[in-house]
């Protein structure tokens, strides 16, 4: 780039400022050692942070400011624990991916030299709608996509768009074909015959214009069995907002820990690194957090941001990134959900060493 990057930086609620705090060191290291240009580390307020100022959980300000970023680091919120004013709208990243309009959410899953998973070796990335399907916080422009016609009944609507089953399906397509050239659509098309009919359709139609990569589709019931039984068999899965966020924890916690889940939030000409996982506010301020997942998560950015711009340097720190936490695990250090006794500040600086 001719220009130093503008980075965004939402620390989260719970133990999002240990584990962005943790992923911001390992990526200004990385990328001093890659050799890149400086970056501008933006802080902004989200969240319990925002609402204490008085303020919104996603600050109209915060939003104003990730309009002129590259791309941004964002925690995870502790939605469920804001004020009752505050949990009729949305959540913060539901907020950023409806506005920003990030599309594809890409969660990688593999398994890594010296941590034993359940699922034995296995390498797969979950490609998953973001922006539409049973997700009430971002499938209607105004307003909730669910409501209550009496006070014992509850109505959730989900949507399906051509439009956005095309575009992430482009997207799942480009990847598989820059690995191992295998698509998997997950789908329930024979439950819910329009909405999730009309999404595999769209997904079959863009695949057709693929030959080179092999497509095959599965109701995500059995996918989910087929992960836990043969989770080496799958390359790129593409699916549904809702399916997407529940077979990619699945997959996470196969390999190891959903601590370990990475994911990247890609939009057009924008992308938010985001940990697969919640904000776990019982373990806020004890170190005890694997901050893996936020980790790979900013050098998932760094190498879209790299890619994207034509930057090798980006790319390399990004390279430097995963071959750190690859040494760390290789080594035998632990966090306390894979069966170690490292705490967040352990990790990070056994990552740091391996840089």
């Amino acid at each position: 780039m001719s220009r130093a990057l503008r980075l965004g930086v939402l620390h989260g609620d719970g133990i999002g400022p240990e584990i962005v705090g943790a992923a911001l060191e390992v990526a200004r290291a990385a990328l001093a050692a890659a050799g890149a240009l400086p970056v501008e580390w933006v802080t902004l307020p989200m969240g319990w942070e925002a609402i204490r100022r008085g303020d919104a959980p996603m600050p109209e300000a915060t939003r104003r400011a990730l309009e002129t970023c590259d791309g941004w680091v964002m925690g995870p919120h502790d939605s469920q624990s804001y004020p009752p004013e505050h949990r009729r709208g949305r959540a913060p990243s539901g907020e950023l991916r409806r506005h920003f309009r990030l599309y594809a959410n890409v969660r990688p899953a593999r398994t890594f030299t010296g941590l034993s998973g359940r699922s034995g070796p296995a390498d797969l990335v979950v490609v998953r709608e973001n922006t539409e399907e049973f997700y009430a916080d971002r499938n209607v422009v105004r307003g909730s996509g669910e409501w209550m016609p009496a006070g014992d009944v509850a109505i959730s609507v989900g949507v399906f768009t051509t439009d956005a089953a095309e575009r992430v399906a482009r997207y799942a397509c480009e990847l598989a074909r820059r690995r191992r050239r295998r698509l998997t659509i997950v789908h329930k098309a024979n439950v819910i015959r329009l909405g999730m009919g009309l999404w595999l359709e769209a997904c079959r139609r863009v695949a057709a214009g693929y030959p080179d990569v092999t497509t095959t589709d599965v109701l995500a019931d059995a996918m989910a069995a087929l992960l836990v039984r043969q989770m080496a068999d799958f390359d790129v899965v593409l699916t549904t907002n809702m399916v997407g966020d529940i077979l990619s924890s699945v997959a996470a916690e196969l390999v190891g820990s959903l601590g370990l889940g990475a994911s990247l939030n890609v939009g057009e000409g924008v992308a938010m690194a985001q940990a697969a996982h919640g904000a776990a506010p019982d373990l806020a301020g004890r170190d005890a957090a694997n901050p893996t997942g936020e980790i790979l998560s900013v050098a998932m950015l760094l190498r879209w941001l790299g890619e994207r711009h034509g930057d090798p340097a980006l790319v390399v720190a990004a390279g430097r990134i995963e071959a750190a936490v690859e040494r760390a695990f290789a080594a035998g250090t632990r966090t306390r959900d894979l069966g170690g006794a490292l705490g967040t500040r352990a990790f990070t600086e056994a990552v740091l060493a391996g840089l």
